[in-house]
């Protein structure tokens, strides 16, 4: 079943909501949608999961206003989509910048409904170095990615692309993973590319107060390992586990463990 949202007037989301029992809503990274879960949508729905893959606004099949791309807007969305769908009981599993996105909504939007937090190459606590935080992308590298993004998408896409997954992946694969991100309008990847180069979210850490997975790739070349080690530290009640043989895109890279841990969790 596939939802067309409405957030805010004039703006909907696109929301694919696939099986029954236990909620898992999935908030994809940049500037990707939620087709990258294809190998979470193929499993999930067959071992006890509905899977909720939602677009964020300016991706995939969703509208693509010109405002809106900060963190909280973002997360206040996600917040809109779980109220309209009468979520029980859900968790939330927030991608590379969907991560921070799910942080944001989890201590500005939650209520008693969100049982569970997962966290997968979250770009969080912030994704570029800043004073007191050496780790992440610098600022001005974040500039040079806006700057090609802005002159020439497709090729800048395709060089993005190159980082995301430590395994071989096929031309074909290549293809599809790289039109995902040419879905999304350019002025949302550049939008979202400031938020994430901007928002800084270490002081919210505190204030997540739901039990938390956490997953991270050794061989990220996008979001830094450490970032999942500081968020574990920060974060209350929270549990790290370490793909070793994957990069960024651990969901495929070691698709079959990723999908493992996720079903633990429904025991």
């Amino acid at each position: 079943m596939s939802h067309f949202i409405e957030v805010e007037p004039g703006v909907k989301l696109f929301v694919e909501d696939i099986g029954e029992g236990q909620p898992i809503v999935f908030i994809h990274g940049w500037p990707l949608n939620h087709k990258m879960f294809e190998y979470q949508m193929n499993e999930l729905p067959q071992k006890g999961y509905r899977f909720i893959g939602i677009d964020l606004r300016g991706f995939g099949q969703s509208d693509k206003p010109a405002f809106g791309y900060d963190y909280d807007t973002l997360a206040h969305d996600i917040k809109v989509v779980v109220e309209s769908l009468d979520l029980k009981n859900f968790f939330l599993a927030g991608f590379s910048m969907g991560g921070p996105i799910s942080i944001q909504y989890a201590t500005k939007h939650a209520n008693d409904e969100l049982a569970q937090l997962i966290l997968i190459g979250a770009a969080a606590p912030s994704f570029t170095s800043r004073d007191g935080f050496q780790h992440g992308m610098a600022q001005e590298e974040v500039d040079g990615l806006i700057n090609a993004f802005q002159h020439d998408r497709p090729n800048a896409l395709k060089d993005f692309g190159v980082n995301f997954f430590h395994k071989a992946t096929s031309a074909p694969f290549n293809e599809w993973f790289f039109h995902l991100g040419l879905e999304a309008s350019g002025h949302a990847t550049i939008e979202t590319a400031k938020s994430l180069r901007d928002e800084d979210l270490r002081h919210v850490l505190e204030y997540i107060n739901v039990p938390t997975l956490i997953m991270h790739g050794e061989d990220d070349n996008i979001c830094d390992y450490a970032f999942s080690e500081i968020l574990h530290e920060e974060i209350k009640d929270s549990t790290f586990v370490s793909f070793e043989i994957s990069g960024h895109g651990l969901i495929y890279d070691e698709r079959e463990k990723c999908n493992e841990e996720l079903l633990k969790l429904l025991k």
